[in-house]
C-alpha cells in the first residue's frame, strides 16, 4: 500500500519505521529536515510537502502536535486536501480537539475522501515497539479497511463511535493518565517524607489494587530522576486543555483535572514544560522539602 506520513517527533518517526517494516511503501514530510533524511535512509521517500505527499499516496496518514498543526497540514494551501485523490484515506493520528477532527472530516467528505481519527497511547516506548493502543473514530466500513495498516503500529485498534470519538476517548484515557501520575507523586513524597523508600514501596503496592501501568512506566523513571520525554509536560496540558475545552462544551465539570492541570502548568512556569510528565513528582518535591529517589 502506499501510505503518507506527515509528522516525524518522537511518535511519528518510530510509528512511520513500524510501517517500512511492514512492507508499506512510504512517502514522508515533516518541517525538520533531519527526520526526513531518516526515513529516506531506512527506505522512505521524501515529499515536498503534504499536499505532494497526499499526491503519491493511498492513505495519508499525519502525528502532529495539536489541532492547528493538523488543520493545516490537512486545510493550508499546500495541505492534504489539495493533493489527495477522491477514494483515498485520511488517518489523523494526533491527539487533537473532536471538533477539530470533526471540522476537517467534513471538508473531506466534500471532495469524497474518508477520514479516521486515531490517536494513540503507549509513548515512545511502544510506539518504537509497534504496541500502541489506538483508539478509533470513524465508518465501520472505513475502521476495517484501515484496521490492518493500523496494527503494523499497534497491538490493539479500538472503533469507538463516529468521527471524533477516538479523540474523545484520547481525552479521557489523557485524564486517567494525569490523574495516576499525581496520584503516584503524591504517595512517594508522602513516604519518603515519613521515612520510607519509595522503591520499597512501589515493590510492595504494584501487585494490589493500586498496581497499573503507569505506575510500572513512570516509577523507574521517578526514582532516577530521569525525566527525559517520553511525553512531554506541555503536550500532556495540550491535551488537558482540549479535555476540559470539550467537558465545558459538553456540561461535564472535570474539578481534578483542572487540579492536574494547575499543577502542570506550575511546572511549565518553572522552566520544566520540556520534562516527561513524570515530573510532575518534582511539584510535590518542591513543595515538600523532599526527593523521591532510590535509596
Amino acid at each position: 500500500m502506499k501510505v503518507g506520513f506527515i509528522g516525524l517527533g518522537i511518535m511519528g518517526k518510530p510509528m512511520a519505521k513500524n510501517l517500512l517494516r511492514a512492507g508499506h511503501s512510504l512517502t514522508v514530510f515533516d518541517i525538520l529536515a533531519p527526520a526526513v533524511k531518516e526515513l529516506v535512509q531506512a527506505g522512505a521517500q521524501a515529499g515536498e510537502n503534504p499536499q505532494d505527499v497526499a499526491r503519491r499516496s493511498d492513505v495519508v496518514i499525519t502525528m502532529l502536535p495539536n489541532s492547528p498543526h493538523v488543520r493545516d497540514a490537512a486545510l493550508g494551501d499546500r495541505g492534504i486536501l489539495k493533493g489527495i485523490a477522491p477514494g483515498a484515506l485520511y488517518i489523523d493520528m494526533s491527539s487533537v480537539a473532536p471538533a477539530a477532527v470533526q471540522e476537517i472530516a467534513a471538508r473531506f467528505a466534500e471532495k469524497s475522501v474518508e477520514m479516521l481519527d486515531a490517536p494513540v497511547s503507549g509513548g515512545e516506548p511502544k510506539a518504537k515497539e509497534g504496541t500502541l493502543a489506538i483508539m478509533v473514530g470513524g465508518k465501520p466500513e472505513v475502521f476495517e479497511k484501515a484496521k490492518g495498516l493500523l496494527l503494523a503500529m499497534g497491538s490493539s485498534a479500538v472503533l469507538c463511535g463516529g468521527i471524533g470519538s477516538g479523540n474523545v476517548t484520547k481525552l479521557a484515557n489523557q485524564i486517567v493518565v494525569a490523574l495516576n501520575i499525581a496520584a503516584m507523586s503524591e504517595a512517594y513524597a508522602l513516604s519518603t517524607k515519613a521515612g520510607v523508600d519509595p522503591d520499597k514501596v512501589f515493590n510492595a503496592i504494584r501487585g494490589g489494587l493500586a498496581g497499573s501501568t503507569v505506575l510500572e512506566a513512570k516509577t523507574p523513571m521517578v526514582l532516577a530522576g530521569n525525566f527525559t520525554p517520553g511525553f512531554r509536560i506541555e503536550l500532556h496540558i495540550k491535551d488537558l486543555k482540549n479535555a476540559l475545552d470539550t467537558a465545558h462544551e459538553v456540561g461535564v465539570p472535570l474539578p481534578l483535572t483542572a487540579q492536574v492541570m494547575e499543577i502542570m502548568q506550575a511546572l511549565k512556569v518553572d522552566g520544566k514544560a520540556r520534562n516527561d510528565h513524570s515530573g510532575i513528582v518534582q511539584f510535590y518535591e518542591r513543595q515538600s522539602g523532599v526527593e523521591v529517589r532510590r535509596r
